[in-house]
Order: C-alpha cells, then sequence, then structure tokens
C-alpha cells in the first residue's frame, strides 16, 4: 500500500476516533433511539478496525480489496457519527 493511502486511512482513522470519543461524552443525555443508531455503528467502527488489522496483514495485492472496503465503511461511518451528532 502507498504511503499516501496509510496516511489517509491514519487520518481517517484518527477524525474518526476523535468524533466518536465526542459523541461518547455526549451520550449520557441522548434519547434511546439516539443511543440505538450509535450503537448499530459501534458494530460497524468494531467492523472497520477488524478490516484495517486484516489490511495490515495482507499481502499488498490482498490489500488492495480490504482496503477499498475499509475506505467505504469509513465514510459511511463518518456520515453516521454526523447524523447523531446532529440529534445529540
Amino acid at each position: 500500500m502507498s504511503e499516501k493511502k496509510k496516511e489517509f486511512l491514519a487520518d481517517e482513522m484518527e477524525t474518526l476516533r476523535r468524533l466518536r470519543d465526542e459523541l461518547r461524552v455526549r451520550l449520557h443525555l441522548a434519547a434511546a433511539d439516539v443511543r440505538d443508531r450509535f450503537e448499530a455503528l459501534e458494530k460497524k467502527w468494531q467492523h472497520l478496525e477488524a478490516k484495517l488489522e486484516l489490511l495490515a496483514k495482507e499481502s499488498r495485492e490482498a490489500g488492495v480489496d480490504v482496503q477499498e472496503a475499509a475506505k467505504l465503511l469509513a465514510e459511511e461511518l463518518r456520515e453516521g457519527y454526523q447524523r447523531v451528532k446532529q440529534l445529540v
């Protein structure tokens, strides 16, 4: 995987970590339906982390498919976290 792609994923993960941490602080005030949405996102977060771990272990050729899947999931998570953030 190219250095640029690694940097993108690292930046993406850091952005998602910060947003995730901020939401955790604010969630205790949120309604139950917002909590349910967040919990669904948490499952996707765990899936993303697992994919990134796999990406680190896979060969460069095999990692491309995993990388694309991780990128799409990261984008989906960002949108979901932003929706939850607006509701909190």
